[in-house]
């Protein structure tokens, strides 16, 4: 334990980023884990995608391509938000794709960041059961929220945060989220990250995960990332390698 939060302290310190400085430029729920605080300005739609390849075990591969998150601002301080996502997963002996559940919500706004006050905004969603391949369906229609939160620490480092809980459409107990990542942009196009986070459930071991990556920005409403990570924990998958266009 004690090592674990030796890991998350030295992590606050390196520079990294997903987000940029200039206010002007698209500002994105990924690479990273760590959902930001930003809405979309009013009547956007923004699109992210994400084309994912991820090695759960030595004998579950998943793939996604991709996984599409779709945001429209409805006013400066609320948001909606579609997510859809096409799998795959492989094992020796078999090979499912298709379709995974859709999930539905919003993202608003509750305060802006003043002196040490972090921005702060609220993320609720909701995934319906019966959607999707049948393969990848659920029995209960599963919530999930996040409060996401960020520090300005100078003109070009920033401190992004995460906590809330998600809910797997099978049980009734909760696993809870945290992220923590860090960030600098390197260039007026260029930005990085690196990133601490984890799943903590009650009956299970703590899945706990490290990812960095990098943004590019082709222009203020376009950006590329890649990025990749993996486990730390026992029970954390082995790795996973994303490339992002949105």
């Amino acid at each position: 334990m004690f090592k674990f939060f030796n890991t998350i302290l030295f992590l606050v310190v390196l520079p990294s980023s997903l987000l940029f400085s200039q206010s002007t430029s698209i500002q994105l729920d990924r690479p990273d884990q760590t959902e930001c605080p930003y809405i979309v300005p009013v009547n956007y739609f923004q699109l992210e995608h994400g084309f994912n390849i991820e090695n759960t075990t030595k004998d579950l591969t998943s793939y996604s391509f991709p996984s599409t998150l779709l945001k429209f601002g409805v006013n400066e301080n609320f948001e909606l938000r579609f997510i859809t996502e096409l799998i795959s997963e492989k094992t020796q002996n078999q090979k499912l794709t298709g379709f995974a559940p859709i999930t539905i919500g919003f993202k608003t706004k509750i305060c802006n960041e003043k002196g040490i006050v972090p921005l702060i905004s609220f993320i609720g969603h909701l995934t319906p059961s019966n959607v999707g391949k049948k393969e990848f369906q659920i029995k209960y229609t599963a919530p999930s929220f996040r409060f996401t939160l960020q520090n300005t620490l100078t003109e070009k480092i920033s401190l992004g945060y995460n906590l809330g809980a998600e809910w797997d459409g099978e049980s009734a107990e909760p696993t809870y989220i945290y992220t923590l990542t860090t960030g600098i942009s390197l260039t007026n196009k260029l930005g990085g990250y690196l990133e601490m986070y984890g799943f903590v459930a009650k009956k299970i071991d703590a899945d706990n995960r490290f990812d960095c990556g990098l943004t590019y920005l082709i222009s203020n409403d376009v950006i590329m990332d890649l990025s990749g990570g993996f486990g730390i924990s026992k029970i954390s998958p082995k790795n996973y390698l994303s490339l992002g266009f949105s």
